[in-house]
């Protein structure tokens, strides 16, 4: 069982109109209900990819309700914490003739220190009872800032895999915690951290840091540029092919559900890897947020090339004679 940890749920209203006129009145637009928030979305992918998880989160107010609702009917089984506020929302407005999108977030949820203790009491016993965790997702408030940290101890201690997917203030602090895997996309990084990553060098450099404090897998994603990776102390480079995006959103989400998919099923680095790009990709391509089938990323992933960068492994034959 795969547990995701999502700190900040998002309800999304979708909207979907043929053309936008704005500052005027915009008729007979389709709206669809969505539940959101990096880990919520890791939980959808991996149920697409037939792996069973259950998602821990916050939820609060009408928005909540609805936000249960919605994880029910998509049959994405989630153990929640109430909140005394609203569960954040947004307006998604997209004009299907030109595949634009433009998206109203409503403020996050400011968590009660009554609250995160529950939570904490709750993954605790959760991350007691699954083989793979993934923190994903942003931190609403302060008081919540310490969760992904002390969830990341907790993992180590009961000896679980983790999967660490955040970015903002409290990110320090879960690399210090020393997650067993770390995927970030380069802005992400770039705010949060301030380095510098502009160039092939700065990126292996940071991976190494990285290395420095005991995470074996680490993740940089960068949009349409190349991927870097590293696996214990060597380092990839994936050259990501052309491809007409839809709808990003998502993407990483999708990504970091393959690295937990590579994990639990115990396949190479090399297949683990370039399903995780593949599933990104496929995801950038769809108006739909981390519903790519299997098949569909297996079919892209042939052409994806993987480079080893700097030292090479050694591969040791030890067929029996």
């Amino acid at each position: 069982m795969v547990l995701t940890i999502t700190l900040n749920p998002l309800l999304e209203r979708r909207i979907t109109c043929t053309k936008i006129h704005y500052g005027k009145e915009n008729k007979n637009g389709m709206i669809v209900l969505k539940a959101g928030g990096k880990g919520i979305n890791v939980s959808r992918q991996l149920r697409n990819l037939e792996l069973n998880t259950i998602a821990l989160t916050f939820t609060g107010g009408t928005n909540g309700k609805l936000f249960r609702d919605i994880l029910r009917n998509e049959k994405i089984n989630f153990v929640d914490i109430h909140t005394n506020v609203e569960t954040r929302s947004a307006d998604v407005i997209i004009e299907s003739s030109t595949n634009s999108i433009t998206t109203y977030f409503t403020s996050n949820a400011e968590i009660t220190t009554e609250e995160k203790n529950l939570f904490l009491s709750k993954m605790e016993k959760m991350i007691a009872n699954c083989e793979l965790v993934v923190f994903s997702g942003s931190s609403p408030c302060k008081i919540t800032d310490s969760i992904f940290p002390a969830g990341i101890e907790i993992a180590n201690k009961l000896d679980k895999i983790s999967i660490c997917d955040t970015y903002g203030s409290h990110l320090k602090d879960c690399i210090e915690s020393s997650p067993t895997i770390i995927h970030n996309n380069v802005e992400e990084i770039e705010t949060s951290l301030n380095p510098k990553l502009k160039s092939e060098k700065d990126k292996i450099e940071f991976l190494k840091k990285l290395y420095s404090k005991g995470i074996k897998q680490s993740f940089l994603t960068d949009g349409e540029k190349a991927i870097y990776a590293s696996n214990f102390d060597f380092h990839y480079k994936v050259n990501v092919p052309k491809i007409t995006p839809a709808d990003p959103t998502g993407s990483g989400d999708a990504f970091t559900a393959g690295v937990a998919y590579g994990w639990h099923s115990k396949i190479t680095f090399k297949d683990q890897l370039t399903l995780s790009t593949a599933l990104g990709m496929c995801n950038a391509k769809s108006m739909n947020t981390c519903e790519v089938t299997k098949d569909e990323a297996l079919s892209l992933s042939k052409e994806i090339e993987i480079i080893p960068v700097g030292k090479k492994t050694k591969i040791i034959d030890d067929t029996p004679n």
